[in-house]
């Protein structure tokens, strides 16, 4: 395997780390929350990461086609994000891939991570914020790629990166 398809899965295992951490815990009515008109939804958000993933596939094979899925409810969307995560990185973790690596990153994977952004911003909008963390000491190893991410974390309570310099 090649350098960069390593960094490619570690990149996956970091968005899934991230992901597991910001849809954990969701309230109930999360998937629906709106916080303006022509503002994707949680939902919309989570089943759009998937459709991002499932499009990672087919690069890695060579294939351009972008292929929109149909919404499912929540807990069903998250299993199929992960789902998508496990084939994702099986398939390079098979061996090169037919577009370039570089490709891959700034399409599926680095839009899929603006997106893991904007759950967090809207848990905190709903009021229900992750926790901040320190992720350069996080636990990501790769290959995990499920919802079964490392519990011990380095969290704090106060973010030094929100406080104003005078």
């Amino acid at each position: 395997m090649t350098d960069q398809l390593s960094l490619l899965r570690h990149a996956l295992a970091t968005l899934a780390y991230r992901l597991e951490k910001v849809i954990r815990d969701v309230p109930s009515d999360f998937a629906d929350y709106s916080c303006g008109a022509d503002v994707r939804t949680p939902l919309e958000i989570l089943a759009h990461i998937g459709d991002l993933l499932e499009w990672g596939v087919r690069l890695a094979d060579g294939e351009h086609r972008w292929t929109p899925g149909d919404w499912r409810p929540w807990n069903e969307e998250r299993e199929r994000v992960f789902a998508a995560l496990a084939r994702f990185d099986a398939r390079l973790a098979a061996g090169p891939t037919v577009k370039p690596v570089e490709q891959i990153f700034q399409g599926p994977i680095a839009d899929s991570l603006t997106h893991v952004g904007q759950l967090a911003l809207l848990r905190r909008m709903a009021g229900r914020p992750i926790r901040a963390e320190s992720y350069a000491q996080a636990q990501i190893v790769t290959g995990r790629v499920g919802a079964d991410q490392a519990s011990q974390r380095v969290e704090f309570d106060e973010d030094a990166s929100r406080r104003r310099r005078s």
